[in-house]
């Protein structure tokens, strides 16, 4: 149980991404999980190896890749004359190749890892040891979804970017810059993925190519929950999680990748737009 809420909620943090941008700008981006692998080998690289204070590496890596995303939209999506969304989707699934590339040039094939966060004795309940990675794991992404629900429902740009997301061309003409809304959520987004990465990095090896289960992962739980739904992404990656745990359990641990993708076949088949989605972007 204590395993599958700590990847659910890695899960739930990397939907959370994929589906505030989907509800910004109808893209799926596909590069989505090579943009958590850059935040891991950010903080093992500022962290780990440069040796500077935890929140400098924290806020370093998440605002470096945030700004990666925010040259993605510019150069990769923002010049597309013609953006079909297959066109999107191709030109995302090339920027994962080349990120993946770029990565294994830089850090190299050899995997590596960095200390828990902080270094307490693992809670003992009920006979399992709760590790104290997977409390910061479980505190970040609560106070994120937390975080981004206020965002959505108190901030100007907020309302602004939830009016971008119901209809484009009307946002426009009401005043709000909307090209603009559609950066700062790729920056959000990305900014999500790169979190998502750091809060992984002290349970798992990081390498070049560890993004893309990551990025089909929490696919999956956000198409679980109903992509373009904040709470239905966090609930999916947890279901997703646990589900996961539960047949490593109970099956074998062959089960833990099928699991996802057997669940997607599924949702697909039986619910398209998710557990929890809605039909526009109040859903927030």
């Amino acid at each position: 149980m204590f395993s599958g809420l700590t990847n659910g909620a890695i899960y739930a943090v990397i939907a959370i991404g994929f589906s505030m941008l989907f509800s910004a700008t109808e893209l799926i981006n596909f590069a989505h999980g090579e943009f958590v692998m850059l935040g891991a080998l950010g903080l093992v690289t500022l962290w780990g190896e440069l040796h500077l204070p935890l929140l400098l590496a924290i806020v370093m890596t998440v605002g470096g890749v945030a700004m990666a995303g925010l040259l993605f939209e510019r150069i990769a999506i923002r010049t597309v004359s013609k953006p079909h969304p297959i066109v999107l989707v191709i030109i995302t699934v090339g920027a994962s190749i080349f990120l993946r590339g770029a990565a294994m040039i830089i850090w190299g094939k050899d995997a590596r890892s960095v200390p828990p966060f902080s270094d307490h004795p693992p809670l003992d309940l009920a006979g399992a040891k709760l590790l104290p990675q997977s409390i910061w794991i479980l505190v970040i992404a609560v106070l994120l979804a937390v975080g981004l629900f206020y965002f959505y429902r108190k901030t100007l740009t907020g309302k602004a970017m939830q009016a971008t997301a119901i209809n484009k061309r009307g946002a426009w003409l009401s005043g709000i810059p909307s090209e603009k809304m559609v950066l700062l959520a790729f920056v959000m987004s990305t900014g999500l993925g790169a979190t998502a990465g750091v809060i992984i990095a002290p349970i798992t090896m990081c390498g070049y190519d560890m993004g893309t289960l990551l990025g089909l992962k929490g696919f999956c739980a956000a198409m679980l929950g109903g992509i373009g739904s904040l709470w239905g992404s966090l609930a999916g990656g947890f279901l997703l999680g646990l589900l996961e745990a539960l047949g490593v359990g109970y099956i074998s641990s062959a089960a833990k990748d099928a699991v996802a993708f057997v669940l997607l076949l599924l949702i697909l088949y039986i619910k398209p737009g998710g557990l929890f989605g809605a039909a526009d972007a109040s859903r927030f």
